[in-house]
């Protein structure tokens, strides 16, 4: 048999993925729960504690217990990368995921350092290059309002951005386009690339960026892009806070086997 303030952590969850209780509303107070018999201050206090860990709700002095908003961004697949969006116009890929989810981007909502320094070992490797060798990192932590929602570090070889808006290290997308359109501008059409996903919990450094309730996950995000021949352009680890957004991927089915038999 569950203990108590298990049996009424999972009522109330119940409740409020019901809508019982609504995003921003605020819970009962403790001692209403132990006056209607749902258990000992303890008790409510500890299934409260669980739900916040489970991130269903955020507890604050002078605010109580409130649902926490279940309104995600939508982070698009394949769909943020279109040319058209990037080379043609003028949307970055974070704002991609801003108006398929009817989101406004505000100037001010991405900020970025962007320095020299020696490779990490995964970004040596990804580039292919020798311990020790430098690459330009192009850091940005995004918000939606004052919340923010990712960080996304680039990292790119020097002799392919030297020069250019990326290594500019002024806030907001690097100009028109972004990233991929200054790339693009140097020679180097990025043609295909590969996402890795990996959820995790946070490091407490990580907490404290991107402002995460106990118990929230993140999610870690490796892109690598390529060029039609193969050369990596970027190499790029991001850290989302996973309760902030929905990932979704549309992409044609391959089959092999017919790519064989027509000599692709």
């Amino acid at each position: 048999m569950a203990p108590k303030w298990r049996e009424l952590a999972d009522e109330l969850a119940e409740q409020i993925k019901a809508g019982e209780y609504t995003p921003g509303q605020q819970l009962p107070e403790i001692r209403e729960l132990v006056n209607e018999g749902k258990g000992s201050k303890q008790t409510v206090h500890t299934a409260y504690k669980t739900l916040e860990a489970e991130g269903l709700v955020t507890s604050s002095r002078g605010h109580g217990t409130v649902v926490r908003p279940q309104t995600p961004l939508k982070r698009l697949g394949i769909e943020r990368y279109d040319k058209a969006k990037w080379r043609d116009g003028d949307q970055v890929a974070f704002i991609a995921d801003r108006v398929a989810s009817g989101r406004a981007y505000r100037r001010g909502e991405q900020t970025q350092s962007v320095q020299r320094v020696e490779a990490p070992p995964a970004v040596a490797a990804a580039h292919g290059l020798p311990a020790g060798a430098e690459v330009y990192a192009r850091e940005r932590l995004v918000k939606e309002g004052q919340q923010p929602t990712h960080t996304l570090t680039s990292y790119y070889r020097p002799e392919h951005v030297e020069g250019t808006r990326i290594v500019d290290p002024s806030p907001g997308p690097a100009g028109r386009g972004g990233g991929f359109r200054v790339l693009y501008d140097a020679g180097y059409e990025i043609d295909h690339m590969r996402e890795e996903l990996d959820p995790r919990m946070p490091t407490p450094d990580e907490a404290k960026l991107l402002q995460l309730s106990p118990g929230e996950w993140v999610v870690e995000l490796h892109r690598t892009t390529f060029t039609a021949d193969g050369t990596v352009v970027e190499f790029a680890i991001g850290v989302h806070a996973a309760s902030r957004f929905a990932w979704a991927y549309d992409f044609k089915v391959p089959d092999s086997a017919s790519d064989e038999g027509t000599g692709k």
